[in-house]
């Protein structure tokens, strides 16, 4: 393990399993939610915030300036399918499935199991407030992306505790 994992306060948790970004670069499991971007299928400028909520399985899914999806009329959309795909690639379909209070009746879960125990549920369509908080989340992490690699401190991350103090 290198040294910066060992004194981190955070712990660093490896993804499942490695997922290309182009179709879905942004999951989190976050807010009481699985909410993430995903990418257009017919429009390559184009990105919807895609959310479902844990335990009702409420889902939103509009672009990132408030237009609805057009798929997601009384069920999930292909954007929520995908994000709970590329959900459990990066979390793992046990993690998934806990955070989002989802039992999957016959043993392992994966993301198809997910999906249908969910839309079974008959979910309402929530809101999209927190579309605005996710799409802002999703450009601050493009921005570290585009940071040269450095072992400088960034200013904007001072606020984690130091790892040693100075008497």
């Amino acid at each position: 393990m290198p040294v910066w994992e060992r004194s981190s306060t955070a712990r660093v948790v490896p993804p499942a399993r490695p997922r290309k970004l182009a179709k879905v670069p942004f999951v989190e499991l976050a807010d009481g939610r699985l909410q993430g971007v995903v990418s257009s299928g017919s429009d390559a400028g184009r990105v919807y915030v895609s959310s479902i909520a844990t335990t009702t399985y409420a889902f939103a899914c509009s672009t990132n300036n408030n237009r609805p999806c057009g798929g997601a009329r009384g069920t999930f959309c292909n954007h929520i399918r995908a994000l709970v795909g590329e959900a459990v690639l990066q979390y793992g379909a046990e993690r998934v499935a806990r955070y989002l209070k989802a039992d999957t009746p016959d043993g392992e879960p994966d993301a198809q199991k997910l999906v249908s125990v969910m839309t079974a549920a008959r979910p309402a369509q929530g809101d999209t407030s927190a579309a605005a908080p996710v799409f802002s989340r999703f450009l601050r992490h493009l921005a570290y992306l585009e940071l040269e690699p450095t072992t400088a401190p960034l200013p904007e991350m001072q606020w984690f505790p130091p790892t040693r103090t100075v008497a």
